[in-house]
């Protein structure tokens, strides 16, 4: 069993449709894991978890939410496997800016896979999407860290 998890930020409730799809997809696969709306009260440690979730919306043209920098400064370290996910909308800055917060904070964080873009809700194919990358990463996880097992 592998302990996760998923914190996000959600302003329209769509990077939450995702954390709980996903969180759907590894409880059923056997795993510990605990879901944290950023800015919702005190913040888990990471350190007491084998693997870590970060989930954005984009703001504005290709911005971090302000919740989400005040996240990142408040860990106050790079945990270790740290996975991004978020939704965008590609109305706003095209495809350049879509889901950029993602793109950042992957950078950031140099997370070892690349991040799940959803553009708004995550909804019909979308859903499958947010299954087939929360697979992907579980795999990866397994092949890069040896102990975690799928």
């Amino acid at each position: 069993m592998v302990r996760i998890l998923i914190c996000y930020a959600s302003f329209s409730g769509n990077t939450q449709e995702v954390a709980k799809i996903m969180m759907d997809k590894l409880t059923l696969d056997g795993h510990e894991v605990s879901l944290y709306r950023i800015g919702s009260g005190q913040i888990p440690d990471p350190r007491q978890y084998d693997v870590m979730f970060l989930g954005t919306f984009t703001w504005g043209k290709g911005a971090t939410p302000i919740d989400v920098k005040d996240f990142v400064y408040e860990l106050g370290y790079k945990p270790p496997n740290i996975y991004v996910f978020g939704t965008g909308d590609t109305q706003f800055g095209g495809d350049q800016l879509f889901c950029f917060a993602t793109v950042k904070l992957a950078k950031f964080y140099q997370s070892t896979y690349p991040p799940l873009k959803i553009e708004q809700s995550p909804r019909g194919f979308q859903e499958m999407k947010v299954i087939e990358w929360t697979e992907g990463v579980m795999k990866h996880c397994q092949q890069h860290l040896g102990k975690l097992v799928y």
